[in-house]
């Protein structure tokens, strides 16, 4: 299962269909799922990625929120997952970096997900697959991660690239989105959707490579991504992970807890 690269075109997926251990993750909207889905696809709703709790909603669920999740969807050692949505890859994103996050690198993206699936003409359905519900107990890998301390410990080493994935309206502090706008200093501008071909139905740009090396962001550099609660950079990470960067690790708390902390240094 781990020749399966991490990005598949819709044929690549229609191939695999019927093969054992495959596990395909629908991260669409809730009410589009019950209109159409990729057959044998199970829905997770983005809620379920995040643990919902006070200050930080938007960090990663709690070990007890990621056992019903993935134990809810059967995951096992040798469960090869393939996730999609319908914006690009934000949720998709995250469901493969929380995927990282527990140890479980064998994923693959749906390159422009439901959007170039059902436009180019593949099989959707209404029909739900039956569970296959397993025990799970999850081991959280922190090398996927970045805590607020650890980012304000490296600002002043350059040791670490920043890869903001909002706005420039959001970036450079025009609009204001937590007690603090502005960016971390040092952070690098690149919106998601910037690197989204939506003539090739939402697919990654093909050069996508390129525009970001244009604008100072290497792939063999340490790089550190985040937005405003790590649902665009769920995105930026995954590409990242495609595009073979050497070290790349995504800040959940993202602007939602860097902006609305006393303690953290902003630039604008």
């Amino acid at each position: 299962m781990s020749t399966i690269p991490k990005l598949l075109e819709p044929q690549d997926l229609l191939n695999l269909l019927d093969q054992p251990n495959i596990l395909i993750i629908d991260l669409c909207n809730d009410g589009l799922y019950t209109q159409k889905h990729i057959p044998g696809a199970v829905h997770v709703s983005p809620k379920e990625l995040m643990n919902g709790g006070q200050p930080w909603p938007n960090k990663l669920a709690l070990p007890p929120q990621l056992n019903a999740l993935f134990g809810r969807l059967g995951l096992t050692d040798d469960t090869h997952v393939v996730v999609y949505d319908d914006e690009g890859g934000g949720w998709a994103g995250r469901f493969a970096w929380t995927l990282d996050v527990i140890g479980h690198h064998n994923w693959s993206y749906l390159n422009g997900g439901l959007v170039a699936w059902h436009n180019e003409g593949f099989a959707v359905t209404q029909e739900v697959p039956p569970p296959t519900a397993v025990e799970f107990d999850v081991k959280v890998d922190l090398e996927a991660l970045v805590r607020t301390e650890e980012i304000i410990a490296h600002l002043d080493s350059g040791d670490w690239q920043i890869w903001d994935a909002r706005t420039p309206a959001e970036f450079c502090g025009e609009k204001v989105m937590a007690d603090k706008g502005g960016h971390i200093p040092g952070a690098i501008n690149c919106e998601w959707t910037s690197l989204i071909d939506n003539h090739r139905n939402m697919r990654i740009r093909e050069d996508a490579l390129e525009r970001l090396a244009s604008i100072g962001i290497d792939p063999s550099k340490p790089t550190v991504t985040h937005c405003q609660s790590h649902h665009r950079s769920g995105f930026t990470y995954m590409l990242g992970r495609i595009l073979g960067f050497d070290d790349i690790r995504a800040y959940d708390g993202s602007w939602w807890e860097w902006g609305n902390r006393p303690d953290t240094p902003v630039e604008q």
